[in-house]
């Protein structure tokens, strides 16, 4: 069985890192206390809030397990430590332009975890980042949408 390396930023692992120090130091303990003040009310088959404590405790320790699995199989990825190439690499933030109707976007090339198009960051996995990564500044690059070919040009790659 191989094991599937997770590309992550070094701000993608302190996020997860974060959010399981939250998880194990005050959300299982809160649930734990849930549990306990839930059972102290008597008959557990007839009891909501033991249930939806117990559910709460089920959630809790699959993310704990999914967080751990990713930070196991990261490979950490720092772009400032990289040298500056002009092409388009994960980590970078890039600024495409579309050829049609000359629209600017600016993207942040991530892992799957820290993708949020809204924050401009896009998986390293999406159409957009597998046609653009390779590439450099200046190359024109069709990306295939559910709406047809969209033709990009890469206007600047940066090391942010």
């Amino acid at each position: 069985m191989s094991i599937k390396r997770v590309p992550m930023t070094v701000a993608g692992e302190a996020a997860l890192r974060n959010e399981l120090t939250r998880l194990k130091t005050e959300d299982r303990p809160r649930i734990v206390q849930a549990i306990a003040e839930a059972r102290e009310h008597g008959d557990l088959k007839e009891n909501a809030e033991y249930h939806a404590a117990r559910e709460q405790q089920g959630f809790c320790e699959g993310r704990v397990q999914e967080i751990e699995g990713k930070l196991g199989d990261s490979v950490v990825i720092d772009i400032s430590k990289l040298p500056y190439t002009g092409k388009v690499i994960f980590g970078v933030t890039v600024t495409i332009i579309n050829c049609e109707t000359d629209e600017e976007v600016k993207y942040a090339i991530v892992g799957e975890d820290e993708a949020n198009v809204n924050a401009g960051k896009i998986s390293v996995t999406s159409p957009i980042a597998r046609a653009l990564v390779g590439k450099e500044e200046g190359d024109t690059v069709v990306v295939r949408t559910p709406g047809g070919d969209v033709e990009y040009e890469i206007d600047l790659v940066e090391h942010i």
